[in-house]
């Protein structure tokens, strides 16, 4: 028998498993800081819903793990977090709004793998549902600052809005059956330039516009207030209406985050332009979280706005607004790990070593599990050098000896 795991599946040691731990608890302990509370839903959810026109889109789908029950039902692994979310939602209407809740769960996608990314990983979700305020946004973003923080990682946060980027492509006329290739490609930007982005659409049978080029490189600049400047003059030229549309909106909800954000101390967080996202269901600001300086140049939290998904799941009886972000606990994990000199081996923090007094000794590990220390205990018979040995090769912090002349003086041994 050929003993390997599937493709893009892994397992986890003792060691990596412990430090995901640590990771999962100081996040799980900052969502809940920020006043969201648990909630749980399946890992298989019914393929209609995983597939509906209004969740993840035709890109996710591809990747997405399919399978049957019994009764030849349709089913797959859940792709990410929030559909399920929405599906929950639209299943609970009588919710109290502003619904905050955090999912922290395992999630498939049949992709490509690469550096920071398997086919089964965790993601950490937290979301707002019910609120229209671009406040809400800006707390997504405030947490994941100071989650990170906390871990001593050195991010930046890149800040955009699907408004902007269908007021990009209005101004362009961009076809409606082009939107999301162009989108696609504009998510590109930063990579390969202007230039690059027009080769690319041409590719795929997207011409190229009058202004084009200059908006692309317009997009490249970190100032929303200069790309709206720019917009609302191609909007006049086009004689069409900016002022007081969703298009003008979208450059005030990402100054207001901005502003926000700048007001608490939050430096490294900047707009984006070309930022896109590549799921369908988003309507606002999006936002992604990159680390400085890594290997790993994939996003490591990424989220946005997403006001009418699961009012799509209510068919349209009412409207839902909602935004979240998600945390990828694998690149993150990645990252400490190679930044770190020691990784823990056990969570044992006292080792007993019984010399003829395993009974007494049982006693004693358990009335020390009763005060909440965790404690591991030699049952072999293999001499308080081994033991030493062994509590040292797993960097247990302590060991006690207990001896027969120890227990009748009432005393054990510490090292």
């Amino acid at each position: 028998m050929n003993l390997q795991n599937p493709r893009g599946m892994r397992d986890f040691s003792p060691e990596e498993s412990i430090l995901r731990n640590n990771v999962i608890n100081l996040i799980k302990q900052s969502f809940e800081n920020y006043g969201f509370s648990p909630l749980e839903t399946p890992t298989i959810e019914r393929l209609d819903i995983l597939s509906a026109k209004y969740a993840g889109g035709e890109e996710i789908l591809k990747e997405t793990f399919k399978l049957k029950d019994q009764g030849k039902r349709e089913l797959g692994l859940r792709y990410d977090l929030t559909v399920p979310l929405a599906r929950y939602v639209g299943m609970n209407s009588q919710i109290k709004l502003p619904f905050k809740r955090y999912q922290i769960g395992t999630v498939y996608r049949d992709g490509p793998i690469k550096l920071g990314r398997a086919r089964e990983f965790i993601q950490c979700d937290v979301d707002t549902v019910g609120s229209f305020s671009p406040l809400a946004d800006a707390e997504l973003l405030i947490l994941a600052a100071r989650i990170f923080e906390k871990l001593s990682l050195k991010v930046e946060i890149k800040i955009n809005s699907r408004k902007i980027l269908n007021a990009i492509m209005e101004s362009l006329d961009i076809p409606e059956k082009d939107k999301i290739d162009f989108i696609l490609s504009l998510d590109k930007l930063e990579k390969i330039g202007a230039k690059g982005v027009v080769e690319d659409l041409k590719k795929k049978g997207i011409k190229e516009y009058k202004e084009m080029s200059k908006l692309l490189t317009t997009a490249k600049i970190n100032s929303p207030e200069e790309l709206k400047r720019y917009i609302a003059k191609l909007f006049s030229k086009k004689k069409k209406k900016f002022e007081n549309t969703e298009y003008e909106k979208g450059f005030d909800e990402v100054s207001e985050i901005l502003r926000c954000l700048k007001g608490l101390g939050i430096k490294n967080a900047e707009f984006n332009g070309n930022l896109a996202r590549g799921l369908a269901y988003y309507t606002g600001p999006v936002f992604e979280v990159f680390l400085k300086n890594s290997e790993i140049k994939s996003s490591i939290a990424a989220g946005g706005r997403y006001d009418d998904m699961i009012g799509k799941f209510l068919e349209g009886k009412n409207r839902y607004p909602a935004t979240g972000i998600s945390f990828g606990l694998e690149p993150i994990i990645k990252t400490l790990k190679s930044s770190k000199d020691e990784i823990k081996k056990t969570v044992t923090e006292i080792y007993i070593i019984p010399i003829n007094t395993l009974k007494e000794s049982l006693k004693i590990a358990e009335g020390l599990r009763k005060e909440n220390i965790k404690v591991d205990i030699a049952f072999d018979k293999k001499g308080v050098g081994k033991g030493l040995e062994y509590a040292n090769s797993l960097s247990i912090p302590y060991a006690v000896i207990v001896g027969e002349d120890e227990l009748k003086k009432n005393k054990v041994k510490l090292k």
